[in-house]
């Protein structure tokens, strides 16, 4: 299995528009990130996790020319405003699955209805998808692998988490239950979100990020949906444990 993690920043990404904090002027290109997504790739399978405003922009900076769908994690604008740009993929594929959880797909019709109709009134350039939805517990067939859902907090907001085989993925987390982590113990790798250095009402921030790692015990773990609070990578990373690391844009990492 490879990860490629396409994006890795927060919201607004970094950097930020207009924004002279040192990070966004940083000539690291570990400290400029674009929305939060990763590709995930077995066999001959491909799946994206979110598709973001910077869709386009990742599928081309990663050469991606066909994928078998798109799991979202939720519904905010940073994890969806790129549906459609699949165009090109379903130009060549036909429909595009996706898979979420029924609050988002009826998210997604509202903001893409276009999307969404079938028939003679659909537009002739629009693309199509066929949707999947992802209930708690039960795992999601793709290719030749059973997918687990993991039911996680976003302040208040249910989002879900994948686990792949050996590798987990969760995005957006403030709060997840005991009967959640046991989902993922002891993973060969987590990705997880890491926001900022203080507090924050719905994401973990540095410390809280550290403590989950303790807690769900992966062989590694990546940080991700950084914002430019949590500081520079380079300085970031140098005080993490052994084992964990800041995940930042085009980094591939193998299990």
């Amino acid at each position: 299995m490879k990860i490629t993690f396409l994006g890795t920043g927060t919201s607004q990404g970094i950097p930020i528009i207009g924004s002279d904090h040192p990070v966004c002027l940083s000539s690291d290109p570990r400290d400029k990130r674009l929305r939060v997504s990763v590709l995930v790739e077995w066999d001959d399978y491909c799946y994206v996790v979110d598709c973001g405003p910077d869709f386009r922009q990742q599928m081309l900076r990663a050469g991606v020319s066909r994928i078998d769908g798109i799991l979202f994690t939720h519904e905010h604008a940073d994890h969806t405003m790129g549906l459609d740009d699949i165009r090109p993929f379903f130009f060549r594929q036909g429909d595009i699955p996706i898979y979420a959880h029924a609050r988002v797909l009826g998210e997604l019709r509202q903001r893409f209805p276009y999307i969404f109709v079938n028939g003679k009134d659909k537009y002739p350039g629009a693309p199509g998808v066929r949707e999947f939805e992802v209930i708690n517990n039960r795992p999601v067939s793709l290719g030749n692998m059973k997918v687990v859902p993991v039911n996680v907090m976003h302040n208040r907001l249910q989002v879900f988490g994948y686990r792949f085989g050996n590798f987990a993925y969760l995005t957006d987390v403030k709060t997840i239950t005991d009967e959640e982590v046991r989902k993922v113990e002891g993973v060969e790798v987590l990705v997880i979100n890491a926001l900022r250095i203080k507090p924050h009402p719905s994401h973990l921030n540095l410390e809280e990020a550290l403590k989950m790692v303790e807690k769900i015990k992966p062989g590694k773990a990546y940080f991700t949906h950084i914002s430019h609070l949590l500081g520079f990578h380079e300085e970031v990373e140098r005080a993490l444990p052994e084992n964990v690391f800041l995940a930042y844009d085009n980094l591939e990492v193998k299990i």
